[in-house]
C-alpha cells in the first residue's frame, strides 16, 4: 500500500497520531508525559503551530493540529519526535526505535466531523478505562478546557465551536458516538481523510490519497490498529 504523503499542506486541520514501536509503552511514569508536553510547548515556540486538542496515552498519542503553511506540520512533528526520542533514549539509557515509524496525519473536514475527532481524542482515556471521567486524565486537553490559560501547551479554539456542554458530550456514551468512533478508526486504518463522502473523495484527489478510497484487499497478518 502506498504511504500517506507527509507534505501536509496548510489550510487543513489534521488528526495526527503515532504509537510505540511494537505497541510497547512509551510513557512509563508521569514525568514522561510531562516531558513530552514540555517538548510540544517548545516545538510551538520554534515552529508555530495551532493545537486544537491532544491526548497522551501509555503507548500512543493523538493530536489535532491546524497548520498555517504547507509543510509546517511535517517540520513541527519532525522536531517534536526527534527531540522526544533523544530524551527517551538518554533518560532510559536505551537504544533502538521508540515509535512505530513515522507519524500518521489525516485531514479532517471542518464541520461536525472535526467535533467528532476532537471528542474521539479527548475521550480516549475514558474509553480505555483509565479514568471514570475523561477530564480527569492529566495529559489531555480536556483537562484544561475550563482554564486554558493554565494548560501546559497553548490551545486554540479552532473554527467549529464546541459548545457549553462539551465535557458532558465527551463523557457520554451513545450509539451515535460509538458509530462515529468506528468511522474515525476506519480513517486511521485506511490512511483516509475524515469527512463527508463528497469532501473525502475531493480531498483524497487533491492530496494524492486516492488509494485510501479503494476496496481493501486481504488484511495483512498482525495488521490493524491497536490505537483506541
Amino acid at each position: 500500500m502506498p504511504r500517506t504523503s507527509r507534505s501536509c499542506p496548510g489550510g487543513y486541520t489534521y488528526h495526527v497520531l503515532n504509537r510505540g514501536n511494537a505497541r510497547t509503552t512509551v510513557f512509563h511514569k508521569p514525568e514522561d508525559y510531562d516531558a513530552f508536553l514540555d517538548l510540544m510547548a517548545e516545538a510551538a515556540v520554534r515552529r508555530p503551530m495551532r493545537l486544537l486538542a491532544y491526548c497522551l496515552m501509555p503507548n500512543h498519542f493523538h493530536l489535532a493540529l491546524w497548520p498555517r503553511q504547507d509543510g509546517d506540520l511535517s517540520r513541527w512533528m519532525h522536531w517534536l519526535m526527534t527531540a522526544h526520542v533523544r530524551r527517551y533514549l538518554r533518560h532510559y539509557r536505551s537504544s533502538g526505535h521508540v515509535w512505530q515509524g513515522r507519524f500518521k496525519a489525516f485531514p479532517i473536514q471542518e464541520d461536525e466531523h472535526l467535533l467528532t475527532v476532537l471528542r474521539y481524542i479527548e475521550r480516549n482515556p475514558l474509553r480505555a478505562g483509565l479514568v471514570e471521567r475523561a477530564e480527569a486524565w492529566p495529559w489531555s486537553s480536556l483537562r484544561w478546557l475550563a482554564a486554558p490559560e493554565r494548560a501546559p501547551v497553548r490551545l486554540e479554539a479552532g473554527t467549529v465551536p464546541r459548545g457549553t456542554l462539551w465535557i458532558e458530550g465527551v463523557n457520554a456514551a451513545t450509539a451515535d458516538i460509538e458509530a462515529a468512533v468506528e468511522r474515525v478508526r476506519e480513517s486511521i486504518r485506511r490512511d483516509r481523510p475524515y469527512g463527508s463522502d463528497g469532501w473525502m473523495r475531493a480531498t483524497a484527489r487533491e492530496l494524492g490519497l486516492e488509494y485510501s478510497l479503494r476496496p481493501r484487499g486481504r488484511p495483512r497478518a498482525g495488521g490493524g490498529s491497536e490505537i483506541t
